[in-house]
């Protein structure tokens, strides 16, 4: 069988602006003391699993959330972590850190003034089309659209299978919610999504002979108190 390549992908624990439901792209806000004991569960429970390489978005909520699982991992002392902001989440700009209210208040707004009747819809907004909404509404303009968003997660996935694509390596990479759910959603084939991922949840993506396999998503049932 030809060789590929493992990537465990992990959500940030908790943070301060999970609890209060507040918009978190780029801003950051601290963990949380249940953040911080998701991700020593979450670590504990891949302690034995030795990575062949540590990536995390550059902001602090995933720094310190790896900081934590790492603690735990049996192999810590050859880890040296690279920083990546192309693995940072979704930029909402003007909407950052105010209420999740606020924006979602907007979209059904500026939908229903369109003519379309958010509740009535069988299911959510698309992502690009979210996304793109998002943009307009922020004053600024200075939010994410798709496009932007994509081609910034993409360009990061890129540089870690030119290194690591064919060494049958684990690769542990710390990121976001939207951003690993969006970017399993455009690599993984039939892949229909729409739950938003636990704090500290692992989602594992073999890639192997060009064709990436979705191994596990949103898993939880691995942390261990």
């Amino acid at each position: 069988m030809a060789k590929g390549v493992t990537f465990y992908f992990m959500r940030h624990g908790e943070t301060l602006f999970n609890h209060n439901g507040q918009i978190q792209g780029w801003s950051d806000a601290p963990l949380t003391p249940k953040g911080i004991e998701q991700a020593k569960a979450s670590g504990r429970g891949i302690a034995d699993i030795h990575f062949n390489a540590v990536y995390s978005s550059d902001l602090l909520r995933t720094q310190d959330t790896l900081r934590y699982v790492l603690e735990e991992n049996h192999h810590k002392d050859h880890y040296q972590v690279q920083l990546m902001k192309e693995l940072r989440e979704v930029y909402f700009g003007s909407f950052e850190g105010l209420p999740a209210s606020t924006l979602y208040d907007a979209v059904d707004d500026h939908l229903l003034a369109a003519g379309i009747d958010v509740k009535k819809m069988e299911k959510p907004l698309e992502m690009p089309k979210l996304l793109k909404l998002v943009k307009h509404l922020d004053p600024q303009h200075l939010a994410e659209n798709y496009a932007e968003f994509w081609d910034r997660i993409e360009s990061g996935l890129l540089i870690l299978l030119n290194k690591h694509a064919g060494t049958d390596q684990k690769i542990l990479i710390m990121s976001h919610g939207m951003a690993i759910g969006n970017l399993i959603h455009g690599l993984v084939a039939d892949f229909e999504g729409g739950q938003p991922l636990a704090n500290c949840s692992l989602s594992i993506v073999e890639y192997r002979e060009g064709q990436f396999r979705l191994n596990s998503f949103n898993q939880t049932d691995h942390f261990i108190e």
